[in-house]
């Protein structure tokens, strides 16, 4: 298999787990050639050296490195700036904050310029897990698709907001409605509602709800599918990573569909 020539846009807490696995070859055959971040200064002065990559923080000069596939780990803003012009630049691309493809002008353009250029697009599973039989099961009809977000006040609220909700020791639901409205009130929070909705019944149909609980210490998801195929339930209590908005298995999440690329087996694709 040849070895994948990776960018990365964004050093926080997802950029920076994936960026030390490629190193490490817990990515599979990759090999990272460039970061895009927007304050250098906050990286270690050895940090490209051990990485054996480059730090710019020049978006052409980024672009325009040898690279086959540019992983997204900077949120909503990094995705609307650099999706198209990464398309463009003939590299696929991996998609960390999906739910900023919840405007809908935005998902239509960067999936047309993926067909157009023969290129690429990859939604990793994020933090949850049966994207695969949802995906399966809508091939043929999902009458159902619900999602609840049970997380910490702090992961959710501002300080103050979550102190008086975590001292008050009762939930408070922060939302109720669809997926595509979920994502753009929330879009440190509610990535992995996207995903789920692109992998089923779309950003409109599925129904999400968010709420701040004092009683949970990690971030809870609550999934319930009904249709042709019958009907799934999953429960996932994600720990949280230095971020308290992202759970620690986001990154894995793009670490893992990093191996899948050029894996010989593959597993639950």
């Amino acid at each position: 298999m040849q070895e994948i020539r990776v960018g990365l846009i964004g050093f926080g807490a997802i950029g920076r787990e994936v960026a030390e696995a490629i190193h490490d070859g817990r990515a599979g055959r990759a090999r990272l050639v460039s970061v895009l971040v927007r304050s250098p200064e906050k990286i270690e002065p050895d940090c490209a050296t051990r990485l054996d990559c480059r730090f710019t923080t020049d978006a052409a000069d980024f672009l325009d490195s040898a690279m086959d596939l540019v992983v997204e780990a900077a949120g909503h803003d990094a995705l609307r700036s650099y999706a198209e012009a990464v398309l463009r630049a003939d590299k696929d691309l991996m998609v960390a904050a999906v739910g900023a493809f919840a405007d809908a002008g935005l998902w239509e353009r960067v999936s047309r310029l993926a067909h157009d250029r023969g290129r690429r697009v990859y939604i990793p599973s994020s933090g949850l897990g049966g994207l695969d039989l949802i995906g399966s099961a809508a091939l043929a009809e999902l009458d159902e698709v619900t999602h609840l977000i049970r997380k910490p006040p702090g992961g959710l609220l501002p300080p103050d907001e979550a102190r008086a909700v975590q001292d008050s020791g009762e939930p408070r639901e922060l939302f109720s409605g669809p997926a595509r409205e979920a994502a753009l009130r929330f879009p440190e929070n509610v990535n992995v509602a996207a995903a789920l909705s692109l992998a089923g019944v779309g950003l409109d149909r599925t129904a999400v709800r968010v709420v701040a609980d004092p009683a949970v210490s990690h971030n809870t998801h609550e999934i319930r599918a009904q249709g042709y195929f019958g009907e799934i339930r999953i429960l996932l209590q994600n720990i949280p990573g230095p971020n308290p908005k992202t759970g620690r298995v986001v990154p894995l999440a793009v670490i893992k569909a990093l191996r899948n690329l050029n894996a010989p087996v593959v597993v639950g694709i």
